[in-house]
């Protein structure tokens, strides 16, 4: 089985992947999404979103973490494909499933799932960008408004010669609300060869099981549940009991660490409380740590009520 940390803007940056895959279970990571425009991005850009690419494209565990691009222009995802993989990363990631306003608006993201027809020739271009021992890969939706496009959007990913697929069994429209129709991946599997890797409202090893039986996917991607359960790729890989709160607090506590003296030390009030708020899921001492904290505005204040929960 593999288990892929799932790409999550805002979140899951690489002091959060370095915190998750340093407790273990994960076998890659994806980063958050980088936008591409009408132009070739730098260097600096690629590094910002995905420092591990000085660390051979690995996190300080050895996890491999592979640069996902979003955007609507073949050409211009193709050559900053080349520059991702030229700098390191692991193969290349490509976003239509976020179901972000914005990003729909501008035509990325969930949005092309209405064209499958851009889809292929997204995937297309990219696949010839790059080399062939590189895979590419692509994390869709089961559709925009609905799932009436969804056999064509997987078998136009299939036929551009996509990798692998993710695909999270909600709809644009569904948003993150439950449930997650594991089903409907199981039936997209039955119409291509193309190997699939199932996303979607896994939030304990049981959701893992019913997920892999209801989708026939043996490897999943974790999100939220990641978020809310920090082992929880160990628990469904060697059925782990989840951690103590005690577990939590010096998990919080080292978190803390690599933010305030970070490069986005002055957001940590707000990522800490962030994390809280995913915790609230399975600890009922994170509702009451997030009351203790949400009015603070110093780093050290919080550290200092963190510390207490030792």
């Amino acid at each position: 089985m593999k288990i892929v940390l799932a790409p999550m803007e805002g979140v899951v940056d690489h002091l959060m992947r370095d915190m998750l895959t340093s407790i273990g279970g994960f076998d890659l990571c994806v980063t958050e999404f980088v936008r591409v425009v009408e132009q070739k991005l730098s260097k600096k850009t690629f590094l910002k979103y995905c420092p591990e690419l000085k660390n051979e494209g690995k996190t300080p565990s050895g996890v491999p973490v592979r640069v996902q691009l979003l955007g609507q222009h073949p050409q211009w995802l193709a050559e900053n494909a080349q520059l991702a993989i030229e700098l390191g990363s692991p193969g290349i990631d490509l976003n239509f499933g976020c179901p972000a306003k914005t990003v729909n608006k501008s035509r990325g993201g969930a949005v092309l799932l209405q064209t499958p027809d851009k889809l292929y020739d997204i995937v297309s271009e990219v696949r010839s960008a790059v080399p062939k021992e590189q895979v590419v890969t692509a994390k869709i939706r089961l559709g925009y408004d609905d799932t009436s496009l969804a056999y064509e959007n997987a078998q136009a990913l299939e036929a551009a010669g996509a990798s692998e697929i993710v695909i999270h069994a909600r709809t644009k429209r569904d948003g993150y609300k439950p449930p997650a129709y594991w089903d409907w991946i199981a039936k997209i599997k039955s119409r291509i060869a193309t190997p699939i890797i199932a996303n979607g409202e896994i939030w304990s090893q049981a959701d893992a099981l019913q997920c892999q039986q209801q989708s026939q996917c043996e490897n999943i991607m974790l999100g939220r549940g990641a978020l809310a359960l920090p082992n929880l790729a160990r628990c469904i890989k060697h059925n782990e009991t989840a951690m103590t709160w005690a577990d939590i607090a010096q998990l919080l506590i080292r978190y803390s660490g690599y933010e305030i003296y970070g490069d986005k030390g002055r957001y940590y009030p707000n990522r800490i409380k962030q994390w809280c708020g995913y915790l609230k899921r399975q600890y009922p001492e994170a509702e009451v740590l997030f009351n203790d904290i949400k009015r603070l505005k110093q780093s050290e204040d919080i550290v200092a009520v963190l510390h207490s929960q030792i």
